[in-house]
């Protein structure tokens, strides 16, 4: 995601309630396994996640959004 032009943060698409894989949905991320609901920045919204969505390390080169520290 890039919540500013220029800063792009990316998220673990794996929910920390019981390990399923979140979609988007909208202005949300939501887990179809327990209904879990995460916002942009990760933060647990509602459902039974007891903690947020974890941050993944990236950077950008040439355009390109890449895994890892530049």
């Amino acid at each position: 995601m890039q919540p500013e032009a220029g800063t792009v943060v990316a998220l673990s698409a794996i929910c920390t309630h019981q390990g399923c894989t979140v979609v988007a949905d909208g202005d949300e991320l939501s887990c179809p396994c327990h209904g879990s609901v995460f916002d942009l920045t990760g933060k647990n919204v509602s459902g039974p996640a007891p903690e947020p969505l974890p941050p993944v390390e990236v950077h950008v080169a040439d355009g390109a959004v890449l895994p890892g520290k530049a």
